[in-house]
């Protein structure tokens, strides 16, 4: 069936939603009757030649007492879901008044097997039957979706002469149809779309940057494809789509299982629904989502590993609930998300409660493959905050130089503003693997995409623009190419590193012994009562005798005399004059050339303590790609001055009269 045919149908079921909901629903709510009654009339089609095995099946079953029923009814239904009710839509179409045919219509829904109610109680359809009923709408929205103008199942629809009225659909159609509902739904809702909705143009660039470095490599067999914020399930079926082509030209049969989960129930159920639609029961089974599956807390996939990962996970979005369940940062010991590293066993990857995007890539590369040539390929979105957000040795931080330190970042993709429905932020793809090629091996790549993109004829909420298959192929070229073009940098792992060191000074009282040791509750006692003085001698804390200990006084080790006798002292340090320091670790000579060339010449007593040092990650685009604009010349300023004094001639003499 052409993309014509498709399209007709897709008109169809949107105009029902016009003609049947228009006084019953606001535009934005259509979606809540017509997704699940698609979906419903779908099934309805597939089972219908079955329809008798499975009561049959049913009745024996019972018969003997057996409990668990569902793969014999799914064997009996040659389908991955069944129906085990007395009716079919075509038996409801006729009922007499509401009342029974809200009731017919009910059991008709309790009669499907637990996969498809998963999908309904998502869709909280049943809350729509009362409303329905009540305008008499339930029996026109069955009447139009069985009308013979429109065929929503596998099998081709003849006239009364024998001739082809209507071609059957197949699964991949049925799913393309309902694809192309969801997309529109989710445009009509442009301030909901961004946060369950990737647009499709971005989500091939992603597909593209996981599969096209390996696309030679991918050989016949079976792979897994997992998304943990999975939304609709656009990315899954569109990488999918993506390794069986690429796959197919090299002459290589490949197949996928498809893992997602998903903390939204609507978007969940659409998921879920798209791929029973596809005949895909087996991945559908693979879907896990609603308010109690939340990917931070309740991973539903602990022990698996995944060849191709990818995710749009929610930016700025708290996840102080989900902390709270896994035992408060104290208390959690998730291992995806404290682990073992840098010689610290116990290295936290815990972020800020306020955004817990950065813990959905730290999920994806818990579960990458190791025993495997091709290893695992990530791609991710994050918000520009992903980049430089969390101090050294805070969590965000700390998932950078994992992921850096490991050797996995392959790239990081800047795109278009506006590339999203509801926001206009800067957005980035994170591209990872663990199976680094030799030329990319402890290197990273920049890529600026921002001016690859086309114009839409019309906004859809913030999206104004979209990376057209040219632009996509740009991008991809870009970075299988590796080279330095003035869109593309490609820097050393350590470039993005840095130590934070702390620079102590020592304190300075007023009237202080400087051959005395003071006691830390002398100390205390001065603190509260002796004035500060820049002129003061420093105050002593400890003492080490010449000899066991060696002066070093960037470490904080002063050669003094105490008492008359040469000693290697430490002074106490002035909170008042601590600083910070963030020094390269590229830095020529390291953290003490740094200090020695920067902090000395203008504080000569400072020092260091080197177990205080913390290694931190940033990544800035705006540092390699800023390009600053030209200052505009004094002829061109004079310009415009003379210009605008010219305009204004005679303005202020034609307001205030001409006696002024």
């Amino acid at each position: 069936m052409d993309s014509t045919q498709l399209s007709w149908i897709a008109n169809y079921i949107w105009g029902i939603a016009d003609d049947v909901l228009r006084d019953l629903y606001v535009r934005g709510k259509y979606r809540d009757v017509i997704l699940p009654m698609t979906v419903l009339r779908r099934l309805d089609t597939l089972l219908e030649p079955t329809k008798r095995a499975v009561l049959e099946m049913k009745t024996s079953l019972d018969t003997a007492g057996i409990v668990h029923q569902d793969q014999a009814l799914r064997q009996a239904a040659g389908q991955a879901f069944y129906n085990t009710s007395p009716f079919t839509l075509r038996d409801l179409r006729s009922r007499a008044s509401q009342q029974q045919l809200k009731a017919d219509f009910e059991a008709y829904l309790d009669g499907f097997s637990p996969n498809v109610q998963d999908i309904l109680e998502k869709f909280e359809f049943r809350n729509q039957i009362p409303r329905l009923s009540k305008a008499d709408a339930l029996g026109t929205l069955i009447e139009k979706l069985l009308s013979p103008d429109v065929n929503l199942g596998p099998n081709p629809v003849l006239k009364a002469d024998g001739t082809l009225r209507h071609p059957g659909l197949d699964n991949h159609a049925m799913g393309t149809i309902f694809e192309e509902l969801v997309r529109r739904f989710n445009e009509e809702n442009n301030e909901e779309a961004g946060e369950h909705w990737t647009p499709r143009d971005a989500v091939k660039l992603m597909a593209n940057l996981i599969f096209l470095p390996v696309a030679d490599r991918i050989e016949s067999g079976t792979y897994l494809l997992y998304d943990g914020a999975c939304g609709t399930g656009g990315m899954l079926t569109v990488a999918e789509e993506t390794l069986k082509e690429l796959a197919k030209a090299r002459g290589k049969a490949v197949a996928t299982h498809l893992f997602g989960q998903e903390i939204n129930s609507e978007t969940y159920a659409i998921a879920k629904a798209d791929l029973l639609l596809k005949g895909e029961g087996e991945a559908a089974d693979n879907i896990v989502g609603g308010p109690e599956h939340s990917t931070l807390s309740a991973d539903a996939f602990p022990s698996r590993e995944f060849d191709f990962m990818l995710s749009n996970p929610p930016y700025g979005k708290s996840w102080k609930s989900d902390l709270e369940r896994m035992g408060g940062k104290e208390g959690i010991r998730d291992p995806r998300f404290v682990i073992s590293h840098a010689g610290d066993p116990e290295y936290s990857l815990l972020t800020r409660s306020s955004d817990g995007q950065m813990l959905f890539l730290a999920n994806m590369l818990s579960k990458m493959k190791h025993g495997t040539p091709l290893g695992s390929r990530i791609a991710e979105v994050h918000n520009g905050s992903s980049l430089f957000t969390g101090d050294a040795g805070q969590g965000e931080s700390n998932i950078r130089r994992w992921i850096i330190e490991n050797d996995w970042l392959e790239a990081i993709v800047a795109l278009p503003l506006n590339m999203f429905y509801n926001t206009g932020i800067a957005t980035y793809v994170w591209v990872l693997t663990n199976r680094k090629p030799d030329h990319r091996r402890g290197k990273v790549q920049l890529i600026d995409a921002t001016s690859w993109s086309k114009p839409l004829r019309k906004n859809l909420g913030k999206k104004n623009c979209e990376l057209s298959p040219e632009d996509i192929r740009t991008i991809c070229d870009t970075f299988l190419a590796f080279e330095e073009t003035e869109q593309s940098k490609v820097f050393p792992n350590e470039a993005f590193g840095y130590w934070k060191v702390t620079v102590e000074r020592p304190l300075r009282l007023e009237g202080v012994d400087p051959d005395r040791i003071y006691t830390p509750k002398e100390l205390k006692a001065l603190k509260e009562s002796t004035p500060r003085s820049e002129n003061a001698p420093p105050v002593l804390r400890r003492a080490h005798k010449v000899g066991k200990t060696s002066p070093d006084p960037l470490l904080g080790l002063f050669p003094a005399t105490v008492g008359g006798k040469p000693a290697i002292v430490e002074y106490e340090s002035d909170p008042d004059l601590r600083d910070t320091e963030q020094i390269p670790l590229l830095e020529e000579g390291g953290i003490e050339a740094f200090l020695r060339r920067e902090v000395l010449p203008h504080a000569a007593d400072a020092w260091y303590d080197p177990s205080s040092v913390k290694t931190g990650y940033e990544v800035s685009f705006t540092r390699y790609f800023y390009k600053p604009q030209p200052l505009r010349t004094l002829e061109e300023i004079r310009a415009d001055i003379l210009a605008v004094t010219k305009e204004t001639e005679g303005l202020l003499e034609s307001i205030l009269g001409k006696g002024l």
